[in-house]
């Protein structure tokens, strides 16, 4: 026994290591392009005050907190201290054994803590809403939020999660469940956010929410399983390749 993940590649699409383009620097655009996506996940780190945004619309508190989110990825993105804002990839092979910085760990700490919350709390939200009739997911994102988002990113800071732990030996699947995880709430989110906004708030309305909710997280999460999405393909381990 190897220790290393068994990939079955009759039911999965895989990339191989010696198929993929070797990049040993990272074009300005790359860089610039990765930028907007660390904006997001830090703006949405307070959760709370997303939910706001979605309900009551942008208000000065948000205001502020994007200035700051603005100029602190701005400086840990010149700096290269960002994932894929880096002048250069800093992984090139899957299989070596290199220390994970820790701007990297922060940053997909911060993702994990929010994917899971926000998918856990809708779920739960919905789901009092269709048994009783009441609209709780206000209470529940002010008073669960943090604690689901903290329990993660307290996993995060001890390594206890993918694309965070002190090596980036495994790389080439840990990013498979990171990206189906992101791909799977980046998809039902906005039909969700869409179905609240059409839908009146009843039983009928709000179990129907909840179906289309965990439909769609099947349904993708299924999807990056098979490697069907971007970054979700098991890289094969042996050769030369670059993750960002």
């Amino acid at each position: 026994m190897t220790g290393e993940p068994t990939i079955d590649t009759h039911s999965l699409f895989v990339e191989r290591d010696s198929d993929r383009k070797i990049r040993h620097r990272n074009k300005l655009h790359y860089r610039f392009n990765h930028w907007p996506i660390w904006i997001f996940v830090f703006f949405i780190a307070p959760g709370p005050l997303v939910f706001d945004l979605f309900e009551r619309g942008f208000d000065h508190r948000m205001a502020v907190w994007l200035g700051v989110v603005l100029a602190g990825t701005a400086i840990a993105g010149i700096a290269g201290r960002l994932p894929g804002c880096e002048e250069r990839p800093y992984i090139i092979r899957f299989t070596e054994d290199r220390p994970n910085p820790l701007y990297r760990r922060v940053c997909y700490t911060t993702a994990w803590g929010e994917v899971v919350a926000f998918a856990v709390l809708n779920i739960a939200g919905l789901a009092f809403a269709a048994l009783t009739g009441e609209w709780r997911l206000r209470q529940l994102y002010e008073y669960g939020y943090f604690p689901i988002a903290g329990t993660m990113w307290c996993l995060g800071a001890v390594g206890l999660l993918p694309r965070v732990k002190a090596s980036t030996k495994g790389e080439g699947h840990e990013r498979r469940y990171f990206y189906g995880s992101v791909w799977a709430v980046a998809c039902a989110q906005p039909v969700l956010w869409f179905l609240w906004k059409v839908l009146p708030h009843t039983r009928l309305a709000d179990s129907l929410k909840l179906i289309v909710f965990i439909g769609i997280l099947t349904m993708v999460g299924n999807m990056a399983r098979r490697g069907l999405l971007p970054r979700t393909r098991p890289i094969v381990p042996g050769e030369w390749a670059v993750s960002d």
